[in-house]
């Protein structure tokens, strides 16, 4: 049996500073809540900054692979990883 990993963050109504700001910047504006992938760096902000910065190159700068291309990789990366995010 598996079982979710407990990780402590700070929820968006409690966000303060450089947090609140990069909420407010990686905010899903489909469901209006930051996702919990971002959220697990919640207690360091600048990694939070990092991680989001590091995502927005991989899939957005200009390269030989298409946006699908690159999202089917992370797609088969994370199935062959058992990871269900």
């Amino acid at each position: 049996m598996s079982r979710a990993a407990w990780i402590e963050v700070v929820p968006e109504e409690e966000a303060e500073g450089l947090l609140a700001e990069l909420y407010a910047q990686e905010m899903d504006r489909r469901h209006n809540v930051v996702d919990n992938i971002l959220k697990v760096h919640s207690l360091h902000p600048e990694t939070l900054r990092d991680h989001a910065a590091l995502y927005h190159t991989v899939m957005h700068a200009p390269g030989g692979l298409s946006r699908v291309e690159r999202e089917m990789i992370a797609v088969l990366a994370s199935a062959l990883n058992r990871c269900r995010y």
